[in-house]
């Protein structure tokens, strides 16, 4: 059971809905990343772990799984971090939100590689690049993807993506001297969808998507939801 839409699908993007689309994507993001992996590095799924405060009572334990690619040389080396973000992560003032940005600043004057995946278009900017650097040389997008080599510091690599547009296939950076290795985010996200609850939990066209959608991608959203059901 395919979405009706060619890319992220944005009624994923619903509060109550991404949470587990982001936990998807981590899980099978591992399975595309391992199955292409040249030795001696493999993927494991690693945890950021707080505790919600209300006053001082706690009251929530979190989690947000990440992805993280090892080398077997020199031990067990850390290469590359991947980051699916979350609502949390891109929400002003939450705590989630300090502990990402805290972590991305310790990645960045590490030797660590870090991808950062944003298929959310409501929150703060959150990734690596800075917001007013990236407009002017990728135009506007609804998400993207930003990789930040440890070998290359003073540069981010963008992938602007339009909502009307596929996810697109992202180079995930090694150790110097290694290939990078391709991850089809299309695919990736095709496999969550199937095997997720979206489609039955979607009322398609019975609401709008949330956040809103532009006015001209509001129509071609409700073209696409018919034509679809017509196509059954």
């Amino acid at each position: 059971m395919r979405t009706p839409f060619p890319g992220m699908d944005p009624y994923l993007e619903h509060p109550v809905i991404f949470p587990d689309l982001h936990d998807s994507m981590v899980t099978y993001l591992r399975e595309s990343v391992q199955t292409n992996l040249p030795d001696p590095y493999f993927a494991d799924i690693g945890d950021r772990v707080w505790v919600e405060m209300v006053v001082t009572v706690p009251q929530d334990e979190r989690r947000e799984p990440f992805l993280e690619i090892y080398s077997r040389l020199e031990g067990e080396r850390l290469v590359t971090i991947i980051e699916v973000l979350s609502l949390t992560n891109k929400a002003p003032g939450a705590h989630g939100r300090d502990l990402y940005l805290r972590k991305q600043k310790e990645i960045l004057a590490s030797q660590v590689h870090l991808v950062e995946i944003d298929l959310l278009r409501a929150g703060e900017h959150t990734t690596a690049v800075p917001l007013a650097w990236a407009l002017p040389k990728t135009g506007r997008f609804d998400y993207h993807v930003c990789v930040h080599r440890f070998d290359n510091i003073e540069d981010y690599f963008v992938y602007p993506i339009l909502l009307r547009q596929k996810l697109p296939e992202i180079a995930i950076p090694l150790l110097p001297g290694d290939a990078p290795v391709t991850v089809d985010l299309q695919a990736v996200f095709a496999r969550c969808y199937d095997t997720g609850p979206y489609r039955r939990r979607v009322r398609y066209g019975e609401v709008d998507p949330e956040p809103p959608l532009e006015p001209q991608d509001r129509e071609w959203a409700k073209d696409l939801i018919a034509g679809e059901r017509r196509g059954r």
